[in-house]
This record gives structure tokens, sequence and C-alpha cells, in this order.
């Protein structure tokens, strides 16, 4: 195992990648929760739910910990608007020219990691999902493919990962150009995303009624016409997953988004880099998108009453 990789952000996706990549590579998570960290380090890192194992990675809270070694690659799987601030903390371990990655959702994330000159960066999507459920434990809700392609380099510089991934049981697809990848998730959870919020984690109500429905489709219609004008294109229908759902081909999961996690913990969401970049976009670009600005509104102020809940519970 002579690949060194470090991921940033070791909650519920980055945990998954962290326990999916230590049988292959030698891992190391660098993750703000002191708690998480020192019960990774005592007990290993726990996968509870689809696949269950426990797997021993290195963690640490303090990124000074982490200068004078040399990793392959960084995964970045904190929140969006964390991106910036955790790529600062890491600049004592960029010396040695890793590949930067992000799976993260939303817009800008790549940017923030093509502002260091030179660095390959990686850029790609992942359709597994799971929760951080207590220090030291996270829950793989649903195991889905990966797709990872340079925003930076070439297709060779993602070789190495893409093939630890697979190797780590994790299925990965490499692709030239991942936006088309990137934005057919994007569509879907600026729209699903919300509205699991928004719906307190009831996913069924997400599908459960016409009104959900059509608001879900007015959504979509509103992100697919930014995007197009953006002069994306879709590797896959943004919706295919909800029409699948509405066609009975498969069942309707538990699990209603991580916006709707956020919420119910009163942390902050990732409305701003999803649906939210949807709206400003809209707005430059003189393409009205009433439905996408009603529930952007909706959630922002759900977001504070959530926040004000925990600070001060009742």
């Amino acid at each position: 195992m002579g690949a060194q990789v470090l991921i940033v952000g070791c909650g519920a996706i980055g945990g998954l990648f962290a326990a999916g990549l230590s049988s292959v590579a030698r891992v190391t998570a660098f993750d703000v929760n002191a708690a998480h960290v020192s019960a990774i380090n005592a007990h290993g890192l726990r996968i509870s739910g689809k696949n269950p194992c426990t797997v021993r990675i290195s963690a640490t809270a303090d990124p000074g910990t982490l200068k004078g070694t040399s990793f392959d690659a960084i995964i970045f799987l904190v929140k969006s608007k964390l991106t910036a601030a955790a790529l600062a903390q890491l600049r004592p371990v960029l010396a040695q020219n890793p590949a930067l990655v992000t799976l993260q959702n939303g817009m800008g994330n790549a940017e923030v990691l093509l502002s260091v000159p030179e660095a390959v960066v990686i850029r790609g999507v992942t359709m597994n999902s799971g929760r951080y459920v207590e220090p030291g434990c996270v829950e793989n809700l649903m195991v889905g493919k990966t797709w990872l392609g340079p925003a930076r380099g070439s297709v060779d510089d993602v070789q190495t990962l893409a093939g630890l991934l697979n190797a780590g049981g994790m299925e990965t697809e490499i692709v030239s150009d991942p936006m088309s990848a990137v934005w057919s998730k994007f569509v879907f959870n600026s729209v699903m995303n919300p509205l699991g919020a928004l719906m307190m984690g009831d996913n069924a109500a997400r599908h459960g009624s016409r009104e959900m429905r059509a608001l879900e489709d007015d959504m979509a219609a509103e992100c697919i016409a930014v995007v197009r004008a953006l002069g994306g294109t879709f590797a896959v229908p943004p919706m295919e997953f909800v029409e699948k759902i509405r066609a009975g081909q498969i069942p309707v999961t538990t699990h209603a988004g991580s916006m709707a996690l956020d919420i119910a913990r009163g942390a902050p969401t990732e409305i701003d880099e999803l649906t939210g970049y949807i709206v400003r976009e809209g707005e430059r670009l003189n393409i009205p998108v009433p439905a996408c600005k009603a529930v952007y509104r909706l959630v922002k102020g759900l977001e504070l009453a959530a926040q004000r809940r925990v600070a001060k519970p009742r």
C-alpha cells in the first residue's frame, strides 16, 4: 500500500471513501470534529448500514501534524463553503504537489482548488450516500458509482486514484470531461436536497403529492435551462432517479439528502452552492427561476430557524 491519500472531511461521504481506500492505500483523515478524530484513532472508523466494517486509519484535527507528509492525492469532502479555509490550512502539505480532488456538492469547489498554481485538479461526483452517526461511526445509506475527470491535467493523472477506488470496491469511471456528470448531479441536488429539508427529512413526502411532484418538475426545468445557457451538458438525465421512483422501478429510500440532515442538527447547509447558484446565474442571464428562488428563500429561513433552535433549545 504505497499510495498515501488524505481525506479532508471524514464525515458522511468522507468516511465512506476513507473506508473504501483503507484496504489499498495509507489513508489519513483531517477533520475538525475532535471527538470524531479521537474515536477513529482509538477504535477505528466504523461503517454501519450497507457493507458494515471497521477500518484502521490515521486521523487528526491539527493540520500542523501533516507537515512533511507526502500525499499522492488530497480528496476534499468538506462542506462547499469550507473548501477555501481547509485548503489554506493544508498549505504545508501542498509542496509535494499532490493531486487535489473534489467530489463535493455544488459549484465553486474546483475553482478554489485551481487557485493552487500548476496543481493537478481532479473533479467528479459520486452517487454514494451516507450520514454521520456519532464519533467514530458513519452509516452507509446507498452504494453508488463515482465519476472522475481532470479539471486541470490529463486523463492519465486520474488513473492512479480511479484504480485505487476500484480496487477498494468503489466503482469508479474515468471521464475526459467531468462536467457533464457534475451538471447532472448538480441539478438533481439543487432540486431534491432543499425539498428534502423542507419536508423535514420525510423522503416519501417529496414524491407523495401531486403538488410536490409539480414543484420538482418546475425547479428541474429552471435548473436545466440555466445550465444549458451556461453551455453545460448532461451525462445522464438529471431527474432520471426521480422518474424511476415515480414509475415504481425503484423503491423510495429513507434518505432525504444531506441538507435535511444539516437542518435536523442545526448545521449550515449547501443551499448557496446549489439552488442559490441557479438563482444567481438565472438573474445574471435573465432567465426566470421563480420556483428555485422561492425554495431558496424558504431554505435560508429554515436554516436560520434550525440554527436558532439548536442554540436556544426550549
